[in-house]
């Protein structure tokens, strides 16, 4: 069941009112002059809560040694 409050009361009390959505998942509807002026729910829940380092891990395979200069050192035109 959705609840209605006005938006005079809800201005009042938001913060309240919005901990109340998030903590019961019941969406409010606020009125204005006794219309429909604005919905508050909850936001839809994220797809993906993996955390995106280590998440190639599988795709990605090193070869060499990742540290060593591509090229050699005298061909480094800051070192001339």
């Amino acid at each position: 069941m959705t609840q209605t409050i006005s938006i005079s009361e809800f201005k009042a009390t938001c913060l309240k009112i919005i901990d109340q959505v998030k903590n019961t998942g019941m969406s409010i509807i606020v009125t204005k002059r006794g219309e429909p002026y604005a919905l508050v729910t909850r936001p839809p829940v994220p797809e993906n809560n993996q955390a995106w380092i280590g998440s190639y891990r599988d795709q990605i395979e090193i070869i060499g040694d990742i540290l060593e200069p591509v090229v050699d050192e005298n061909e480094w035109d800051a070192l001339k």
